[in-house]
């Protein structure tokens, strides 16, 4: 049944990093609305509530990665887990924002009425899942682009036969004892390089098992730079500057691999080789076969990785595993690996738009059928905005950028007394591509059911955050491609129409590649 504190302006999705973000900005820049948000497990934080693995942190600065409005205190620019959970707990007690967080309350799908010009939900609540309905005028995804429920887990030949223990890092139990014992972790991303020096500080060995490598590069755990202007300006003007510091070197690491990737890999290796013995085969374990930014950026900090292998904990084995066995992996070469603990670190499964379950005036819409509008919002589909951070820098850079532009996009709704608003592709769009521009397995296998974006402005998500601020915050709401109604009216139901048969499918190629993957 529908309740009437169910009815709402806005409805934010997930009590996540980007929903409490978001939250503030709505309370701060729309005062007048009533908004709630809606946070399908049992506590707030998100991604960083769920995943308890030993030694997971961010792979991002914290003062990129941290709330502008309430700037990153602690000492560590790269932080652990736990201590950004506290920090997004601090901030949502600090602006009154928990107040409006319902927890247990899992979207299970979502209609729009343009004649009612609202969104109606479908929510389960709690533990017995409970069904009740919301109802919105503006609805805001702020959960991420991957599944809480299951990783990603390739199916290993003979998995049954190992009488030992395999985790995933996403379903980390609290209970493994690893301390004396022989753990393998398969995969060369981000969870494995942390992984491995996590537990080899109490593991008897640890072995990263990839099938092939992935630029790393280390930074400080500290800031240097950010610790001398914190101790000698305000606390709000010191945080922006390390912000500003921080993004301009992201950007121009990120502008230079793309621009030179033949000089960036060769600096990159560089920089590997100066933490590892001179006889260690930096070539045969750190050189991968794509080029810098193809995928994400590996970061350790102060080179903890490194440390690890040095010291013997830890060593790297590249091979391809053709089964496990009953004490380890045997790999094609021939070789095996005995553990006692085998940790599936082999990514993530992407699930766009919180997995729900859309209709547009009765008509059933895919979000693999959209094209991304700023990066946000979803062509054909009315009031409704998805919050997509950066893969080439912190999550939350975007993620303020997109809340901030919400909150200019009602007001500007609301100055011109409309109530209906949504993106509409025409037949200028010049081609449509996969979303997120990276080659990881994860973004291949996901590709044919994220949305699309096209080759221009706005139909695309930029990854920059210089160019998205002028666009997002100094920019038209108002432009050609965007239609403002007060009633559903013929140019409305054109927008609304669903694409020509076949228009979103994804290239050969990107298919191809997701298919290996």
């Amino acid at each position: 049944m529908n309740h009437p504190q169910n009815d709402l302006d806005v409805l934010v999705v997930g009590a996540g990093l980007s929903g409490i973000g978001a939250a503030y900005r709505l309370m701060t820049e729309c005062p007048d609305k009533s908004i709630a948000v809606l946070e399908a497990r049992d506590a707030i934080g998100g991604t960083w509530d769920l995943f308890r693995y030993p030694g997971v942190r961010s792979d991002s600065d914290m003062y990129t990665l941290g709330y502008p409005f309430h700037p990153w205190k602690e000492a560590k620019a790269i932080a652990d887990g736990s201590s950004i959970l506290a920090y997004i707990e601090e901030t949502a007690r600090k602006f009154g924002i928990d107040r409006v967080v319902r927890l247990r309350h899992r979207i299970v799908s979502a209609s729009w009425s343009s004649a009612e010009a609202r969104w109606t939900l479908d929510v389960e609540v709690g533990e017995a899942c409970e069904r009740t309905r919301f109802t919105c005028r503006f609805l805001y995804l702020c959960s991420g682009y991957y599944s809480y429920e299951a990783g990603h887990t390739p199916e290993f030949a003979g998995k049954d036969r190992f009488r030992g223990k395999v985790v995933h890092p996403q379903f980390w139990p609290e209970d493994l004892d690893y301390r004396g014992k022989r753990v393998v972790v398969i995969g060369s991303g981000a969870t494995a390089v942390t992984l491995v020096p996590a537990l080899s500080e109490r593991a008897a060995h640890v072995t990263m098992l990839q099938r092939s490598p992935s630029y790393i590069t280390s930074l400080p755990a500290k800031d240097p730079v950010a610790d001398v202007l914190r101790a000698a300006l305000p606390e709000k003007v010191a945080h922006g500057l390390a912000r500003g510091k921080n993004v301009l070197l992201g950007l121009g690491l990120y502008q230079f691999c793309r621009r030179f990737p033949n000089a960036a890999k060769k600096v990159l290796q560089k920089r590997v080789a100066s933490y590892l013995p001179k006889d260690y085969p930096v070539g045969a374990h750190f050189s991968p076969k794509y080029a810098p930014w193809d995928q994400r950026l590996c970061l350790v900090p102060d080179g903890d990785l490194f440390t690890s292998l040095r010291s013997g904990q830890a060593d790297v084995v590249t091979d391809a595993i053709e089964t496990f066995t009953e004490k380890g992996v045997r790999l094609c070469s021939g070789r095996e690996l005995e553990a006692d603990i085998i940790v599936t670190a082999t990514g993530l499964r992407i699930l766009p738009c919180g997995g729900i379950r859309f209709e547009v005036d009765g008509r059933s819409v895919e979000p693999a059928d959209t094209v991304v509008y700023k990066g946000l919002m979803l062509s054909g589909v009315p009031n409704l905005a998805w919050c997509v951070g950066y893969t080439n820098a912190s999550w939350t850079l975007r993620a303020d950028l997109s809340s901030r532009y919400v909150c200019r996009l009602l007001n500007h709704m609301d100055r011109r007394g409309v109530r209906l608003c949504v993106p509409r592709v025409d037949a200028t769009l010049d081609g449509r591509e996969p979303l997120l521009g990276l080659s990881s397995g994860y973004v291949l296998r996901a590709a044919s059911a994220l949305p699309k974006q096209g080759k221009k402005a706005p139909w695309y998500l930029r990854q920059n955050y210089l160019l998205d601020f002028a666009t997002m915050r100094l920019g038209r709401v108002d432009d050609d491609a965007m239609l403002f109604a007060r009633s559903p009216d013929a140019r409305w139901r054109a927008a609304l129409a669903p694409p020509a048969e076949g228009a979103a499918a994804p290239n050969e190629p990107i298919a191809a590649a997701a298919a290996a993957s």
